[in-house]
């Protein structure tokens, strides 16, 4: 079994210029996640290209053996640091975990 792990956070600056900045930067820390936990099987992210005022804005998508493998992602120190950036830039998270 595959768990495909999808987030989607909206930031909380209502600048544009600074959202934007803001989600380019947790894209980047996400991907830089890729070789350095173990469990992660795939990872893509990035930052909302259209229709801003309705999307939310940067999503993350990564894909791991187990539900198992995803609760060690949840708590590796290298994604423990990336949630402390992601939590003080968003308003809000959404998350839906699946199979494939």
């Amino acid at each position: 079994m595959t768990v495909r792990h999808v987030v989607s956070w909206k930031l909380a600056a209502e600048d544009p210029e600074v959202r934007a900045e803001q989600s380019a930067e947790v894209a980047r820390r996400l991907l830089a996640l890729e070789g350095v936990v173990p469990q992660l099987r795939s990872i893509s992210a990035g930052a909302n290209v259209a229709y801003p005022d309705a999307n939310w804005d940067v999503t993350l998508v990564a894909d791991f053996d187990s539900i198992a493998a995803l609760e060690e992602y949840q708590v590796h120190p290298a994604h423990e640091e990336v949630v402390a950036y992601v939590r003080s830039v968003v308003a809000g998270r959404v998350a839906v975990d699946f199979e494939i």
